[in-house]
């Protein structure tokens, strides 16, 4: 025997289930690379979803090949410029529908930060990498959450997820990085504010700390950071298994949410 409740709660994922079917995931990723958004944008699409990805430089040769690989849709945006982001949503929606998938992916930090003590670090340099990771990650977030509040239920319960992919700075700060240590924390406490506030309302926030260097695959078939250089037995971070890791996210049932997840190789000493 089927109670009234039971029927109407079926009748309603009935209909999300439908909902569904009749309209693909939009996946939108912010800041476009070789690495974490590629194997995103590739895996995505491979998912059927209709995949957008932005990055200051949309003429980047890895997103000209998302593009014709995988009929990704590029797009330019200063991620940290207020107007520019919301003409990128504007943009996606119209082309693509409303984004039920966003993935803020912008380490931010400037070329002269890197490895600077506290007194050498350039005070404009530091708000510049503030301004990249952090404040690109509130106005993206920002976008993304009046997007998603007028998205339908899907099945799982939810009305969008967005992702932040954040650094191991963001648990820890490190000598001679105090610029970036801030950024990463900011984009944390930004995360958890939205996770707060956001999830009672359908909207999945997840905050993914990645403590370990990312070696993409190369043309010849290896693996390899730009600094670090040449993986070996799998000491750095996979960016398709992290891609794997946030379509696992994007797939997770309202009552069992992870918030936050640090990925690390089995190899890194934390």
């Amino acid at each position: 025997m089927i109670t009234h409740n039971e029927g109407t709660r079926n009748m309603t994922e009935a209909a999300a289930t439908d909902s569904q079917l009749a309209s693909p995931d939009v996946a939108l990723i912010v800041g476009g690379g070789p690495g974490i958004s590629a194997s995103c944008a590739r895996l995505f699409a491979q998912n059927h979803m209709r995949v957008a990805i932005a990055a200051r430089d949309p003429d980047k040769p890895v997103l000209k090949a998302l593009e014709a690989s995988h009929g990704v849709r590029r797009y330019g945006c200063d991620a940290a410029d207020p107007a520019a982001v919301a003409l990128l949503f504007q943009d996606v929606v119209r082309d693509l529908g409303a984004p039920t998938l966003v993935v803020h992916n912008i380490d931010g930090r400037v070329a002269g930060i890197f490895r600077k003590g506290i007194t050498e670090a350039d005070p404009g340099m530091a708000l510049e990498t503030l301004r990249n990771a952090a404040f690109s990650a509130f106005l993206v977030g920002q976008q993304a959450a009046s997007v998603m509040r007028d998205n339908p239920v899907n099945a799982n319960g939810a009305r969008g997820t967005i992702i932040f992919t954040n650094a191991s700075a963001a648990l820890k700060g490190f000598p001679t990085s105090a610029a970036f240590a801030m950024a990463c924390q900011a984009k944390s406490g930004l995360a958890q504010s939205m996770a707060r506030e956001l999830m009672p309302q359908g909207i999945h926030i997840a905050n993914v700390p990645i403590d370990a260097a990312i070696g993409w695959t190369r043309e010849d078939g290896s693996r390899a950071h730009r600094l670090a250089g040449t993986t070996v037995d799998d000491n750095m971070a996979d960016p398709d298994c992290i891609a794997e890791t946030y379509l696992q996210l994007h797939r997770q049932h309202r009552s069992t949410w992870a918030f936050e997840v640090v990925l690390r190789p089995w190899s890194e000493k934390w």
